[in-house]
C-alpha cells in the first residue's frame, strides 16, 4: 500500500468543518491549551530554553505564551510546545497515548505570521491533526509505547506537518516529502518522564513539523513514501500490517476529535494516575481517617494500566506526576491535587516513607467496562485500615475523560484560574469568532 500518498490525499481532501461537534471540540481545546501554557508561564524551564534561543538569534515573529516576547517561528513551535506540556496539564487522547495539543497547536501558531489569520480553516487544520495523531497512534501497535516511546513526540511531529499541509493547502507532493521529513526526525524517550526533557520532546515535535513543511516547500530533496515499506516509519516503530488496515479506514466519515474525544485534564498529572485520583478522593469522603490509621493502599490495573507511572519512589513533586503512589499521599495527607503540589519541590521525608504503604497490583481476569476510558483501562483503590476495615473504589471513567467530560465553562474556569477573567473572555471571544491570529496576540 502507498500509505504516505494515501494519507496525503485524504488530509488534503477532507472537510472536518461539516462536524460541529468536531469544531467546538477544537474551540475548547485551543481554550484548555492556553489554560496549561498560562499556568506554565512561570516554570524555570521555559527561562532556561528562551536564554538558549535568544543567543541563538533570529527573526522575531511569533509570541511565546506568557512570556512578552516573540522569537522565530520554529523556536515558537518549540517553546509554546514545552509550555503547554510542561505540567502534564494539557489534553491526552487515549489513540495516541499522548498529548496532540501540546505539538499540533504550536506548530499552527507558528504559521500565523504577518497578522495573517485563516479564520474557520485553522480550526480545520487542528482537527485534521489530532485526526491524523489518533489515526497514527492506533495504527503503531501497543509494543511502540510499551518499549519506551514517547508517542506525544514520535507521532506529533508527522501529525502536525499533516495539520499545516492542510492549512496552507499545499500540494499532494509536497505533504508527502513533508511527512518524510518529519517522519525521519521523530523522536521521544518515555525514560525522560519527569523531567524538563518530558515536555520539550512535545516540543521539539512542533519544531520538527514547521522545519519539515518549510523543507519541502523549498524544494529540498527527500524520500516521498516514508510510511510505507519494509524501511518505512510503520516497520521500523511498530506494525507495518496493521497501519495498512488501520491508518487510513473510513478517514473523514468520523473525527477522533469527537470520537473517543480528547480529554481535558482535571489534575496537573499524567491521566494514567487520574483514575485512582477520582477513586482516592472518594474514599476519603466516605470516611475520615489519618494517615497513620492506613495499614495498606493497593492499586489495581488491568496489566500495563499503569505503564506511563514510571515513579515509584519520586523524590519531587515533578517526578510526582508520574507517581500514583505520590498522587495517593496526597490525598490521604488531606492535601488538594493542584499545581503547588507538583513542582520541582522535594516532597517531604515522612510522606515518603507513607508512599510505602502503596502497592500496585495487576488483574487480567477483570472484565473492563465498555464505555472504559482509555478503552480497557480501570483502577481498584482498596483501603486497609489498621482496625481491619477494607473499603474500595473503582473507576473507570475518570473526571474530564470522554464520557464524564469537561464542557465549555468548565475549560473556562480552568483558565480562569490562570489569568484574569476579561482576558479569559477575549480569549473565548476570538476563539468562537474563528479569529486565530487575534487569539494569538492575547497570549503573550
Amino acid at each position: 500500500m502507498e500509505l504516505t500518498k494515501q494519507l496525503a490525499e485524504a488530509v488534503l481532501s477532507a472537510d472536518p468543518l461539516q462536524d460541529e461537534r468536531a469544531i467546538q471540540m477544537a474551540r475548547n481545546a485551543l481554550l484548555d491549551a492556553a489554560a496549561s501554557a498560562l499556568a506554565a508561564k512561570g516554570d524555570e524551564g521555559i527561562q532556561k530554553l528562551i536564554q538558549v534561543v535568544e543567543q541563538e538569534g533570529g527573526t522575531a515573529q511569533i509570541p511565546v505564551i506568557g512570556q512578552g516576547k516573540k522569537v522565530s517561528r520554529q523556536s515558537a513551535a518549540m517553546l509554546n510546545g514545552y509550555l503547554i506540556h510542561a505540567l502534564d496539564y494539557d489534553d491526552v487522547h487515549s489513540d495516541v497515548r499522548g498529548h496532540p495539543s501540546a505539538v499540533i497547536i504550536p506548530a499552527l501558531l507558528s504559521q500565523l505570521t504577518d497578522g495573517k489569520g485563516y479564520g474557520e480553516r485553522f480550526l480545520a487544520a487542528y482537527i485534521t491533526g489530532v485526526e491524523v495523531m489518533a489515526r497514527l497512534g492506533e495504527s503503531i501497535g501497543k509494543a511502540h509505547y510499551e518499549r519506551g516511546w514517547h508517542n506525544t513526540g514520535t507521532l506529533g511531529a508527522i501529525a502536525a506537518v499533516c495539520a499545516i499541509g492542510y492549512l496552507k493547502q499545499v500540494t499532494r507532493e509536497e505533504l508527502m516529502k513533508a511527512i518524510g521529513f518529519a517522519g525521519a526526525q521523530s523522536a521521544g524517550m518515555r525514560k525522560q518522564f519527569g523531567s524538563d526533557m518530558k515536555p520539550l520532546q512535545a516540543g521539539l515535535a512542533a519544531k520538527t513539523a514547521v522545519w519539515s513543511m518549510d523543507l519541502a516547500c523549498s524544494g529540498f530533496g527527500g524520500n516521498d513514501s516514508v510510511l510505507d515499506g519494509a524501511l518505512g516509519f510503520f516497520s521500523l516503530y511498530g506494525d507495518l500490517e496493521l497501519a495498512e488496515s488501520r491508518l487510513l479506514e473510513g478517514y473523514g466519515s468520523t473525527w477522533r476529535i469527537v470520537s473517543p474525544g480528547l480529554w481535558f485534564k482535571v489534575y496537573p498529572f499524567c491521566s494514567a494516575a487520574h483514575h485512582a485520583a477520582d477513586a482516592i478522593q472518594s474514599l476519603t469522603k466516605e470516611r475520615a481517617f489519618l494517615p497513620e490509621q492506613v495499614k495498606q493502599i493497593d492499586v489495581i490495573f488491568p496489566p500495563g494500566g499503569d505503564a506511563a507511572l514510571i515513579e515509584q519512589t519520586p523524590l519531587t513533586g515533578e517526578e510526582g506526576r508520574f507517581s500514583v503512589e505520590y498522587v495517593i499521599a496526597l490525598a490521604v495527607f488531606g492535601q488538594t491535587l493542584t499545581l503547588d503540589a507538583f513542582t520541582k519541590k522535594t516532597i517531604p521525608s515522612d510522606m515518603r516513607t507513607w508512599m510505602k504503604r502503596v502497592s500496585r497490583g495487576y488483574d487480567q481476569t477483570i472484565v473492563p467496562h465498555s464505555d472504559a476510558v482509555p478503552k480497557g483501562r480501570f483502577t481498584i483503590v482498596k483501603l486497609t485500615l489498621s482496625d481491619g476495615t477494607t473499603i474500595s473504589k473503582r473507576v473507570d471513567v475518570p473526571q474530564g475523560a470522554p464520557g464524564h467530560a469537561l464542557s465549555t465553562d468548565d475549560i473556562m474556569k480552568k483558565l480562569n484560574s490562570v489569568t484574569d477573567d476579561s482576558h479569559a473572555q477575549l480569549m473565548r471571544q476570538a476563539v468562537e469568532e474563528g479569529n486565530d491570529s487575534s487569539f494569538l496576540q492575547l497570549l503573550v
